[in-house]
Order: structure tokens, then C-alpha cells, then sequence
């Protein structure tokens, strides 16, 4: 067992203090498992299988695969990006916080409903589902987003993939688009994966709330 949790450190490429961290434990104290000199608890145990998607048959057995399958992830990185070895992305529901706005104002009422572990990414502020076709195939409706909310709207890197909150007769649009610059002064182009979708220009103060698409993950990949 303890060649087996020290496995699963080095597959998510971890140091013990980060393990350790991960598992409420201190460093001699995983370091006595790994040697086999202190058992496994059966709460760390579960930490293992539910937050960092350990097979169980392999942690018990050493039997089958390391890992459980892994979600269908696509990655969108910049080559500046530095990525982090795992993470936990808070999930959110854009119905329960009513709009991205609120969610990226951090408001108390904003809770996560749950939490994703990610390997190797760039750091992420968290990830929504993703409705509609507007970005098909590369999005399918249901997906899961992850992004890096911007501050500014003149940080926006043209032509990259963005979350954004528009403001459109008074009512809240959440959409995930290319953004492209416009000809005309003080607008932008949100442009469609989907040939169907047609562009749209939008006006820069219309925009409420803006986020940089780092990645999505399509979960039906999971078996």
C-alpha cells in the first residue's frame, strides 16, 4: 500500500508536503506510509479515491489502472502559462448565483457546489457548465468551462475564447465566444464555433463580467 500512495504522488508529480497537505496529515506522517512503517487511514484513503480519482481496486490491489477514467479534458493554454501539478476548481451553478456578475464579485452567497481536480492546468478561478451549440463541436452543451476571470477588458488577448456576461435589454446573456476586435470604435466582435451562429458586435460597456476560457471538460467521457 505505501509503494502505492508514493506512486500516486509521482503520477501527479507532488511533493510530500503537498500530498500531505492534501490529506490533513503532516510530512513524517505520510512519509511513515509510504515506507510502510504507518497504515492508511480509511479517511485518507477516501480522499485518494474522491478528490484525486484513484482507482480503488488499484490502490487496494495494485490491479488495473492508477487512475479512473479521466474526463475528456481540452486545454487552451498560452505558452507563458505556468500550470500547477493539481488543483481543486470550485464549480459553480450560474442559476444559483444568478449571473456571472455576482459569482465574480465573490459575494458570500456564491458557494461552489462542488469541486474539480485538475492536473497540469494553469491556476483557474473556477468552471461552469456551459449551455447551447453557439461554440459546437468544439463545446457541447453541458461541458464544463474552466476560466481565469480578467479585471480589465483592455487584458483581452483578440480572437481567444472568453466567457463574458452581456447586458441585452436589460437582461443577463451568458455566452462563451471567440472576441475579436470591431471596426467600429468602442465594440467588440463575438464570433460563433458554430457557422450556424452568426457574429454579433457588442458594445465594450455591455459587458458585465469577463472571463479567459483555459480549458473545458466533457464529462460523458467518464465510465
Amino acid at each position: 500500500m505505501g509503494e502505492r500512495v508514493k506512486a500516486i504522488r509521482k503520477a501527479l508529480g507532488l511533493t510530500q508536503d503537498q500530498l500531505a497537505g492534501r490529506l490533513g496529515i503532516g510530512k513524517a506522517a505520510l512519509s511513515m506510509i509510504e515506507t510502510g512503517r504507518a497504515a492508511l487511514s480509511s479517511r485518507n484513503r477516501n480522499i485518494l479515491i474522491q478528490e484525486l480519482n484513484v482507482n480503488p481496486d488499484w490502490l487496494d490491489s495494485g490491479r488495473g489502472e492508477l487512475f479512473n477514467a479521466a474526463p475528456d479534458l481540452q486545454a487552451f493554454m498560452r505558452r507563458s502559462d505556468r500550470t500547477l501539478p493539481l488543483q481543486s476548481v470550485p464549480l459553480y451553478s450560474i442559476e444559483a448565483t444568478a449571473g456571472l456578475a455576482p459569482l465574480f464579485a465573490e459575494r458570500p452567497e456564491t458557494q461552489p457546489g462542488n469541486f474539480i481536480h485538475i492536473p497540469n492546468l494553469p491556476k483557474c478561478d473556477g468552471a461552469v457548465y456551459v449551455a447551447g451549440d453557439s461554440m459546437y463541436p468544439l463545446l457541447k452543451s453541458g461541458d464544463i468551462v474552466l476560466y481565469k476571470q480578467l479585471h480589465d477588458i483592455r487584458d483581452i488577448f483578440w480572437g481567444d475564447m472568453y466567457l463574458l456576461s452581456v447586458e441585452i435589454d436589460g437582461e443577463e446573456y451568458i455566452t462563451v465566444k471567440y472576441v475579436r476586435q470591431s471596426e467600429r470604435e468602442g465594440f467588440v466582435r463575438l464570433v460563433s464555433e458554430n457557422p450556424l451562429h452568426a457574429d454579433k458586435e457588442v458594445e465594450i460597456g455591455r459587458i458585465r463580467a469577463i472571463a479567459l476560457v483555459k480549458a473545458s471538460i466533457r464529462m460523458n467521457a467518464m465510465h
